[in-house]
């Protein structure tokens, strides 16, 4: 596997999926991190298989590893393939967060702090200047 020398930027998916994953600590695995993605995402949805494919490329970034569990009745004797943050990841969600933390109180400080009360309300409400 291909690891990279710097951390990089992430795409919004890949942070849902790395913070997914730091919030479930040892039951991170595809079925579980798909559903906290999908909380995290709402009211988007999170299919398993583009969680699975983005799983496979931040592994081969060197951005989480993974293993298998030992096998469980309840999997009918299968394993669960875990996964965990590395070094390299946590950076990464860090430097995202740092960033998504400044456009925030940029945001904030131009549309006011409950500006994000305002995505309670219909799609086509939620923007300033509204097309008639």
């Amino acid at each position: 596997m291909k690891k990279q020398d710097s951390a990089g930027s992430l795409g919004q998916f890949e942070q849902l999926l790395l913070t997914a994953i730091l919030t479930l600590e040892e039951d991170a695995y595809g079925v579980s991190i798909q559903t906290k993605a999908a909380e995290l995402a709402q009211p988007r949805d999170v299919s398993l298989g583009a969680v699975y494919v983005t799983l496979d490329r931040l592994e081969d970034k060197g951005m989480i590893s993974s293993r298998l569990s030992e096998p469980t009745a309840e999997r009918g004797g299968r394993a669960k393939r875990c996964y965990h943050l590395e070094a390299l990841g946590e950076r990464a969600l860090q430097e995202s967060a740092a960033t998504a933390k400044r456009i925030l109180d940029v945001t904030a400080e131009i549309w006011g702090k409950d500006w994000v009360n305002d995505w309670a309300r219909p799609a086509g409400k939620r923007w300033r200047k509204e097309s008639a």
